[in-house]
Formats: C-alpha cells, sequence, structure tokens
C-alpha cells in the first residue's frame, strides 16, 4: 500500500484525460481530514512552477501543517504566469472542497511539460471523482497517477519497531542534485516534532535524492513531502531518521533503475577532496560530463575522460595526486595508467550498477553521486516536447 501503508491516511489516482491514456491524477489525504504536520523540500530552480510558490505560501501560512495533497502528470503548469497561480489555487480549492478539508491545508502539485496552461476543465471535473475513490488500497492508482515519462510507479515501504514509513515518488529525467529531484510524497504513523521530521527529510534527501543525477537539469516543479499522522505515538529519533533514508534511498534508486533512455548507473564517488563541498563539486562535473556518460553507455573504463572532468570542476587538483578506480580496481594513478586486472574492469562495467571511485588525494572531502550514461533512449525522449 505504500503511501497509505502508515495509519491514518487514504490515496486514490485516474485518467483525467491530460494524457492521452494514462493515469495522470492522484490525490492523498489524512484518514479524518484533520491536518498533520508536514515537512517538505522544493526545488531550488528560481524559476519555480506555480505549485511550489504555492505550497511554500501554504506551509509557512499554517505553521507546515497539511490534509491533503492533489497531484496532476502530464503538465507542469509551470511558465504560466498569474494564470498558472491562480489554476494552481484552483485546483487546491477544488480538492479541499471535494475531500472535506480546509483549503489552508490541501497543497498541489504538477507535473509534465512546461509552458502550456493546465487543462483545467478536465482536472476539475475529475477531482470529485478522486474523492469518491479514496481509500487504503488506492495507493497503486496514486503511485502511477503522478507518473510523466516514467516506465513504472516508484514505491516502497518501512516497518520500524513502533512506526511504519511509507512513500510513492515519480521522476526519470530533469533530474540533477541539490534540490528535491521529483516528486515524493512520504507518510508516517510516527508523532514527530515539526523540526525533527524536517530535519529528517532535508538530511534523507542530501544523502540520497539529492546524489541522483541523471542529466544536470534542474526541474522547476521537484518537491518531497512527509506527513506524520502521529498515530502510534513518539519513536526513536535515532531509527526514524534511519528508516526515513532508507525509504529515500530505495526511491532513488527505483527512479535512478527508469531514468530515461537509462542502460547502467554508476555510483561514483570522489574521495581525498580538500572538502566536500569540493568533492560534490567534482562529482557533479564528471557524472553531467557528456562524453564521460557516452563512456559509460559503451561500458568503456575510460579514466582519462573522469580526471579531465574533475580537472575542470574548478576545485583544488594535483595530477600527481589523483587516482581512479573500476569495482574497486585501481587503474590510473598520478595522471597515468596503472597495468591492472582488465578482464575484471571490463566484467564490472557490464554490469547494470557499476562502482566508480575517483581519488584526489589533497584532502578528507568526499561526496556521492548516482549517475547514468548517456545513449540513444534518453536523445529519443527528449528531442521533442515531453
Amino acid at each position: 500500500m505504500s503511501v497509505t501503508a502508515a495509519e491514518g491516511f487514504l490515496a486514490s489516482g485516474l485518467h483525467a484525460g491530460i494524457k492521452s491514456r494514462r493515469r495522470d491524477m492522484a490525490l492523498l489525504v489524512t484518514q479524518d481530514r484533520a491536518p498533520v504536520t508536514c515537512a517538505a523540500v522544493f526545488t531550488q530552480n528560481k524559476f519555480a512552477a506555480p505549485p511550489v510558490v504555492l505550497d511554500r505560501q501554504k506551509l509557512a501560512e499554517n505553521g507546515g501543517r497539511a490534509a491533503g495533497i492533489v497531484v496532476n502528470s502530464g503538465n507542469a503548469n509551470a511558465g504560466t504566469g498569474k494564470p498558472g497561480l491562480a489554476h494552481a489555487e484552483a485546483m487546491a480549492s477544488a480538492a479541499a472542497s471535494a475531500a472535506g478539508v480546509a483549503e489552508e491545508h490541501m497543497l498541489v502539485c504538477s507535473t509534465g511539460i512546461i509552458g502550456t496552461p493546465l487543462p483545467m476543465e478536465k482536472i476539475l471535473a475529475a477531482i470529485p471523482k478522486l474523492a469518491e475513490k479514496l481509500s487504503r488500497e488506492g495507493a497503486e492508482d496514486a503511485a502511477y497517477g503522478i507518473l510523466t515519462t516514467d516506465k513504472t510507479p516508484k514505491q516502497a515501504v518501512i516497518q520500524g519497531s513502533t512506526f511504519t514509513l511509507g512513500g510513492m515518488a515519480k521522476g526519470c529525467g530533469m533530474i540533477a542534485p541539490n534540490m528535491a529531484t521529483m516528486l515524493a510524497f512520504l507518510t508516517t504513523d510516527a508523532a514527530m516534532d515539526p523540526e525533527l521530521l524536517q530535519r529528517a527529510l532535508l538530511d534523507a534527501s542530501d544523502a540520497t535524492f539529492n546524489t541522483l543525477n541523471v542529466d544536470g537539469a534542474t526541474s522547476t516543479n521537484d518537491s518531497a513531502f512527509l506527513l506524520a499522522s502521529g498515530r502510534r505515538g513518539v519513536p526513536d529519533a535515532q531509527e526514524f531518521a534511519d528508516a526515513v533514508h532508507r525509504l529515500c534511498e530505495d526511491l532513488t534508486l527505483q527512479m535512478a533503475r527508469d531514468a530515461e533512455g537509462m542502460t547502467k548507473m554508476v555510483r561514483l564517488r570522489v574521495t581525498g577532496a580538500a572538502s566536500d563541498s569540493e568533492a560534490r563539486a567534482a562529482a557533479k562535473a564528471i557524472a553531467e560530463n557528456n562524453l564521460v556518460k557516452c563512456s559509460w553507455y559503451g561500458a568503456d573504463p575510460y579514466w582519462g575522460r573522469l580526471l579531465a572532468a574533475a580537472g575542470s570542476a574548478g576545485i583544488a587538483f594535483e595530477t600527481e595526486k589523483s587516482a581512479v578506480a573500476y569495482g574497486g580496481i585501481l587503474v590510473a594513478e598520478q595522471g597515468a595508467p596503472l597495468a591492472h586486472d582488465e578482464k575484471a574492469v571490463t566484467e564490472h562495467m557490464a554490469q547494470e550498477c557499476a562502482e566508480i571511485e575517483v581519488m584526489l588525494g589533497l584532502g578528507s572531502g568526499e561526496a556521492q553521486v548516482i549517475g547514468i550514461d548517456l545513449g540513444p533512449g534518453y536523445i529519443k525522449e527528449n528531442s521533442v516536447t515531453s
């Protein structure tokens, strides 16, 4: 039941006609329609879509509380100006009325193409049907209703000793670090202090969602929410934080495996940087480099491209102290190749998920990025508006 696995939540999803065939709307509400503590992380893109603007405003004004979230896919309601904000408000208002919650506690999310007005007639006609379909079993429909170019829904559940944590997410393109990275909706029946809940989501997002780099593009709509019904009491804080991390990691890896055109996922670690921030900059530069991504597509351990990308990242870099390893096998040191087991490296790179480490030898800074290869599938998907 993923997003409704925790006590106190209902969900639904359906096809409203925004997309030609697939489910394209979802609704998540508290079972008693009362507002609960809600933590949130939003995109850092300054060209934020109206739903992001509205949700930030509502959570700031109501003290971080929510009773529901209505979602549409197929249209991001981004680049739509003041009419777009009015549409987001109307969408939230209609969902609040249909579900029986206070308007100030209904949030709204949109995902899909940019620069096109929402088809409000279809959306407003579908919202009452979404409200009628609400149930704990509706989580599956909801998980499908939030997808855009995703091939499969992303869902996960963690059972703690005194709480349940569940969630769903979408995202397979326009994903880069330092933001929420996609749409994610997490729920728990734990009773959490608002500041601790926000910290748990922020820390987990930073360690998981923010390490995924599909194409270096920061979306206009990215949002992640964690709602806590409090029905099962106060949990152990560390156990809860660890569970949020594990749930977000699970969803992150599901998104990586479903990335647009993806044939290979790479866990890239940069170690030995002058600082963690410089390690993150190097990792980002490597993971977004098209030459590197093409070599990953070809399963080619072309280590020179990795160092070339790191050396151009604007960080402290000394060739004589650098090294590169594929699957734990050292292939280059001091900017030059090393004799190694080429067959073992080739076999490692042939796997769906490869492990690569770039060592800078300058300090204790480190970072990890989950990178994706670049092949014909990604180009085909993004050569037209999608």
